[in-house]
């Protein structure tokens, strides 16, 4: 899992795709965070990522970085508590402007049964489970 949060920590920006209905929907994304040995996102509550996770939690993320690409799969698990929020915000400091961990819109999310796969061109595929 470590691998996987330094590849997209290094990537700065990455993709994040949901379901809406039965059409795919792509966003960036950059906040990450490692929590009690859980990798977690960010988002807004009031934002239709966040409706669209609520309702089909599977999701897939993609990053580029340095001529190697990751794909991430798995489920996402929100988790209200504030020391996981509060873990977030100090872990990215950039999004305390906008999100407090208090809030009722601040909503962060764990990985499960989740799939990262590293490629590039010139090497084997590296695969991570966790």
């Amino acid at each position: 899992m470590k691998d996987t949060y330094e590849f997209l920590k290094e990537c700065g920006v990455f993709y994040i795709a949901t379901i809406d209905g039965d059409k795919p929907r792509v966003r960036p994304f950059g906040a990450i965070n490692i929590f009690e040995d859980k990798l977690y996102l960010q988002t807004g509550k009031v934002k239709n990522v966040s409706k669209q996770i609520e309702l089909n939690p599977n999701v897939e993320i993609s990053g580029m970085n340095n001529g190697k690409w990751i794909r991430l799969e798995g489920k996402l698990v929100r988790d209200d508590r504030i020391e996981a929020k509060t873990a977030m915000l100090d872990n990215n400091p950039e999004l305390k402007s906008m999100y407090k961990a208090e809030d009722d819109n601040t909503e962060v999310l764990y990985f499960t049964d989740a799939t990262a796969t590293i490629y590039s061109f010139t090497e084997a595929p590296v695969e991570y489970k966790f």
